[in-house]
């Protein structure tokens, strides 16, 4: 008997798919010990599980996986985020993920956010919103003192049940946001559900994912990093946003995000995806913007009164 988790389409509960992504040797093969050395480390050897096209919906998920309990258990001893990449360079994409939400949402009433990290979105919702309450659900509770300051003194709650939105008041929030979040959820539609109870009418949702249709995971094919033990679905522009329309949610618009990376990180991924692995690479640290296997998407919560939508989406690669 399977140790792990045996799932249907997350998204629209199809049990049909067909297998298109796996690791040289198939995550579902081993066991969950024996695996626990390939959950970190973006230059280690790759193992995950095979990635499946749903013939429903065309979402890209993992019918085999962690349940919960190996999942909280791996992301317990799980390293920083993002460890390989300056404060800095995080910094400017973050702030680059709130222009873009800032362009179409009003920034206030409450804010949300699931899986904050440091602030860094929190820090800019702080300066140049008018939020009159921050609901901030970190599990990592030795950055909440950081987190908290990142609010900039504004009446601001952290939890760590990132499962569980009730203590947000339905219909309060202005603007919700995931960065990275979403691809690792087992049940990313009943989380999508939630948050749309929260939202105001025309209330916003941002959310940052890998886009698995993107030129890079074309160029790298299986070395692709989103490929690995901490993705159980990856989306794509059309995925996500019939994701998000069967949430409920509308207005939906997709775009290729732009992220800030250290010249050597980049350096190192490419030789890295030649079959190469350096442990450092002697160059400038400093950052460059670049479109590459990333996307960010709004949404909204239609107005009670709608008035229309505007749905459009950029080609994400």
């Amino acid at each position: 008997m399977s140790a792990f988790l045996h799932r249907s389409c997350p998204a629209c509960g199809a049990g049909a798919a067909r297998p298109e992504a796996h690791s040289p040797v198939r995550a579902e093969t081993m066991s969950a010990a024996a695996l626990r050395p390939y959950w970190s480390g973006l230059f280690s050897e790759k193992r995950f599980f095979t990635y499946h096209r749903c013939l429903g919906c065309g979402l890209l998920y993992t019918p085999a996986f962690f349940d919960g309990a190996q999942l909280a258990d791996l992301y317990s001893s799980m390293a920083p985020n993002m460890e390989l990449v300056s404060n800095d360079a995080i910094a400017a994409t973050q702030k680059g993920y709130f222009d873009a939400a800032a362009a179409h949402a009003t920034l206030d009433g409450g804010y949300l956010e699931i899986g904050p990290d440091t602030g860094h979105i929190v820090r800019e919702a702080a300066t140049r919103g008018a939020f009159d309450h921050f609901w901030l659900f970190e599990p990592n509770r030795a950055i909440h003192d950081t987190l908290r300051a990142s609010a900039g003194g504004r009446p601001a709650r952290l939890l760590t049940d990132m499962d569980d939105l009730s203590p947000v008041p339905d219909g309060s929030i202005g603007l919700a946001v995931m960065v990275h979040v979403l691809d690792h959820l087992l049940d990313p539609l009943a989380m999508l559900a939630q948050i749309r109870a929260k939202l105001r009418p025309g209330g916003t949702l941002l959310i940052v994912t890998h886009n698995e249709k993107s030129l890079l995971r074309s160029l790298m094919g299986t070395r692709w990093p989103p490929f690995c033990l901490q993705h159980p679905e990856l989306y794509n522009p059309a995925t996500i946003t019939a994701l998000l329309g069967r949430a409920g949610y509308g207005g939906v618009r997709v775009a290729r995000s732009r992220n800030y990376f250290p010249l050597p990180f980049l350096a190192r991924q490419a030789l890295w995806t030649l079959g190469l692995k350096p442990a450092r690479v002697p160059l400038p640290n400093f950052s460059l913007g670049l479109r590459l296997g990333n996307m960010l998407t709004l949404a909204r919560a239609p107005a009670q009164a709608a008035t229309g939508t505007d749905p459009w989406r950029e080609a994400a690669e």
